[in-house]
């Protein structure tokens, strides 16, 4: 996300004269994603405190946890502009304090259980920095990146792949259609975009180094792209040439692969401006010298829901920028990256990754255009179920698990308060909206237990179908090695008892977290799921103080109002 914004319990029942018993598994469906990948990033209180925000990741169960590895937070002098005299592909160059937090992130991680996918990215020192950015008018800063060096990006990669060999998941790369992450977006007075060719040399140096390091069979991802921006000529600033801009993320996929509007290749100069293949024989060569392009896992995009439209569903349809990645064209994302392969006769279909993706609050944010706890819930299982239906989407991301500290006298005051948890502090003055400060958001039980109904409403006999994810019992079958059930429950009316409609069960720790069930229901009523974890399994005890958590009180999701007829 952008550099500027960064810094549950019920009575168990039966509802009918037996409860059926469902394997914990997707339902069948060519297009369903039974493998989709639980994704998490909370940067601030990962490297703050690894061991209770993992704890409590690994209670929530999410199964990777995404963490940006920021070059000039390890590199040594960083604010200098003459280069240290060291080795940069060694790890043990580097000053050690700067790996130490995350050495411990790692060491948590493994012993926890949770996946890492590391994103090596600016931002970069200022010695691996453009020689002379004022001529652009660019500021001299270590948390931007502008030109960076591919080959010290390639040395610096090289010593990370060095230094954890237990990593297995890679990004390359932070948002590089963002001014502050890969600067100058745009070159020629904004008109030809720079930020692609930029990014295609630090691919293709990060892929080598990753190769050499033993990595070359992980799973490696590029993009990591913002979901807007601008079509060019980019917006000026005074003395920059859109050095700090976005470009749309689809429009710079195309100038990364050297494609035109039309997806027809550069030719000439408008080729050589772009450092892009003159003639059709060199665009033969393409896919041999840019492998990245061509053999990674996966393109990873960041589909938020912002500006005006950070209160939209995930299924809005009103966007009419087909360069943008918004989680509802992320089916346009696809074919865009299929069309691209076919143009240089490759058949790959490469997966989608959501690697960022929230939705802030109001409160704390005061903004009109964010939503309401309850609506984020009810927003983030929507998106949940529907990246689960399209199985081109590899992963469900929340980014967040603590709100950042409210920014007491700006306009927005919570800041991008996409967290499931509220900031432990309240507000020292009394202009920022009044919430509970350390409490946890309805969002939070709602990751824990994810419930959709696709259709809320049927006639009497009729039957309707709960899709749902229990996502604590991988871990508890990894603690225990016992089988884990949950209980969908019912609720007759608004303020009947709950009961057992189903129970799932959960009995191979490699398989989905994710069920449907075909469920009748005898009345109007509320549907939510239940889950208890194993009583005493220190292992899932969470990590964050004041997340209201009891191993003798199920933990439940959501509730669905359900209507019968």
């Amino acid at each position: 996300m952008r550099a500027t914004l960064r810094a549950g319990r019920a009575i168990l029942g039966t509802l009918l004269a037996a409860a059926a018993t469902l394997a914990l598994m997707p339902a069948a469906g060519t297009n369903a994603s039974s493998g989709q990948v639980s994704l998490f990033e909370d940067d601030v209180g990962l490297l703050q405190n690894p061991v209770a925000t993992l704890q409590e990741l690994r209670h929530l169960g999410a199964t990777t946890v995404r963490v940006n590895i920021r070059w000039s937070f390890i590199a040594p002098d960083p604010t200098s502009r003459r280069r240290p005299r060291f080795n940069a592909s060694d790890p043990n160059a580097y000053p050690a304090k700067n790996w130490a937090p995350y050495d411990a992130i790692v060491r948590t991680a493994r012993a926890d259980g949770i996946q890492l996918m590391f994103t090596p990215t600016g931002f970069a020192p200022l010695w691996a920095q453009g020689a002379n950015p004022q001529r652009f008018g660019a500021h001299y800063d270590p948390n931007f990146a502008f030109m960076p060096s591919a080959n010290e990006f390639k040395q610096f990669v090289h010593a990370l792949g060095r230094r954890y060999p237990s990593v297995h998941i890679w990004e390359l790369y932070n948002e590089p259609n963002f001014g502050e992450d890969l600067a100058p977006q745009g070159t020629n007075r904004s008109r030809v975009l720079f930020s692609p060719v930029m990014y295609r040399g630090l691919l293709r140096a990060a892929w080598g180094a990753l190769q050499v390091t033993g990595h070359g069979r992980d799973t490696i991802l590029i993009g990591a792209l913002a979901a807007r921006g601008q079509h060019i000529p980019l917006i000026k600033v005074r003395g920059l040439p859109g050095a700090y801009g976005e470009t749309p993320p689809l429009e710079f996929l195309r100038e990364l692969y050297c494609l035109n509007s039309h997806y027809r290749p550069y030719r000439g100069a408008a080729a050589r401006i772009r450092l892009c293949p003159t003639t059709a024989r060199a665009s033969r060569r393409f896919r041999a010298q840019n492998p990245a392009l061509f053999r990674s896992s996966g393109l990873s995009v960041h589909p938020y829901p912002l500006g005006k439209d950070g209160g939209t569903p995930p299924i809005t349809t009103h966007y009419h920028n087909p360069n943008y990645a918004d989680f509802s064209q992320l089916p346009n994302v696809s074919r865009t990256l299929d069309r691209i392969q076919r143009v240089y006769r490759s058949r790959r279909r490469l997966p989608v990754w959501n690697t960022e993706y929230g939705y802030i609050t109001n409160p704390p944010n005061r903004s009109e255009s964010f939503v309401s706890p309850t609506t984020q819930a009810f927003f983030d299982n929507w998106a949940e179920y529907l990246s689960w239906k399209n199985g081109r989407l590899a992963s469900a991301m929340q980014y967040l698990l603590y709100d950042p500290n409210p920014s007491v006298g700006t306009p927005e005051c919570g800041g991008f308060a996409s967290g499931l948890v509220f900031f432990p502090v309240a507000p020292s003055s009394g202009g920022c909206s009044a919430y509970p400060p350390g409490a946890a958001k309805p969002g939070l039980d709602a990751y824990r237990l994810p419930i959709w109904l696709p259709t809320a409403s049927t006639r009497r006999g009729g039957s309707l179908t709960v899709w749902g994810c229990v996502r604590p019992a991988r871990y508890a079958f990894f603690d225990t090695r016992q089988p884990q059930t949950a209980q969908i429950q019912f609720q007759r009316g608004s303020t009947g008892s709950w009961t057992t409609a189903a129970t799932v069960t959960f009995t191979n720790p490699s398989s989905s977290c994710y069920f449907t069930r075909q469920i009748q229901f005898p009345a109007s009523g509320s549907v939510r799921l239940a889950y208890g974890y194993p009583a005493g399994d220190a292992g899932l005890m969470p990590g964050i103080p004041g997340t209201n958590f009891s191993p003798l009180v199920p933990s439940v999701s959501r509730t669905v109002a359900v209507t019968v007829t």
